[in-house]
């Protein structure tokens, strides 16, 4: 839990703040970002929320902290705010929330299917959002990016049964998963559902598209709003940058409306923009 003794002295004057125990993931910038910002300790509370829309994105924030940095000066009911995740992106792609420190804070979603669910990277296991995925149809299959984003992959195998989802590069982190992605050739897992290898980040990378519509990227690609351009992660590629600006080129040959990350802000356009920027980002990493 957050302390009030930890409290940081960036934090503008009021009920929400972040305490020093933040690690700088960007959760609560990307989830409230009116009321959140940034400086070289990590984030703080920029603005304390006015409307009651502010006031529910910043206690969304406050329970998706990987940490539980974030806290209140007076106690106050978190109920609404923790039943909001699985919460709506669009169509049948949710994002779950409850962030997990094991994978520094990283995003996971939720795809909703009449064919199985898809649950993508892991959040923490929390009783009351495994009950709320129960109630749009469990989990088929877990995909799991890469090695990073794990987190609590063993607990919602044990309570639905997942068919866990990683590639061979990567195989050591869930060593006992039950479908491996082999080689660096796109694997159809089901008509609307593609995986594909894209090594860099590291060396079992892989990102999933759904209907050629949503691509979850992982770490592999991710959107930087101020500067409206799509970006990868030169300080953190674990594996290959080389790899990395070879499986960005190979994207290109995807279309896709929706950008969602494991790390960076979650994107919408049209077909059109979304390549020309990918265009963008492959041109800049071949210049690092």
């Amino acid at each position: 839990m957050a302390t009030l003794a930890k409290r940081k002295v960036q934090n503008s004057p009021g009920q929400i703040y972040v305490d020093s125990s933040c690690i700088d993931c960007e959760t609560c910038r990307i989830l409230a970002s009116d009321i959140f910002g940034e400086d070289q300790t990590g984030s703080f509370v920029k603005k304390q929320p006015e409307s009651e829309s502010e006031k529910f994105q910043a206690l969304q924030a406050l329970v998706a902290c990987p940490t539980a940095s974030i806290g209140t000066e007076d106690r106050i009911d978190l109920t609404e705010a923790k039943l909001s995740f699985p919460r709506q992106i669009q169509d049948e792609v949710y994002h779950c929330g409850f962030h997990s420190k094991d994978s520094f804070g990283a995003f996971s979603y939720l795809i909703v299917r009449e064919e199985g669910n898809v649950l993508v990277d892991s959040p923490r296991y929390i009783p009351s959002l495994s009950e709320k995925i129960k109630n749009l149809g469990g989990i088929k299959y877990h995909f799991l990016t890469h090695r990073d984003d794990v987190a609590d992959h063993e607990k919602f195998h044990n309570d639905f049964g997942t068919q866990r989802i990683i590639h061979e590069g990567d195989l050591s982190a869930v060593p006992n998963a039950e479908i491996v992605i082999r080689g660096k050739e796109p694997f159809a897992l089901e008509q609307d559902l593609l995986v594909i290898p894209g090594p860099g980040h590291t060396k079992g990378h892989s990102t999933l598209l759904y209907k050629h519509k949503f691509l979850f990227s992982g770490d592999h690609l991710a959107f930087d709003p101020k500067k409206e351009r799509l970006i990868a992660f030169r300080g953190a590629c674990w594996y290959s940058w080389e790899e990395q600006t070879k499986s960005m080129q190979d994207l290109e040959n995807y279309n896709f409306e929706w950008l969602l990350p494991g790390h960076g802000h979650p994107t919408h356009t049209d077909r059109k923009h979304m390549s020309e920027m990918l265009r963008s980002c492959v041109l800049w990493m071949q210049k690092r």
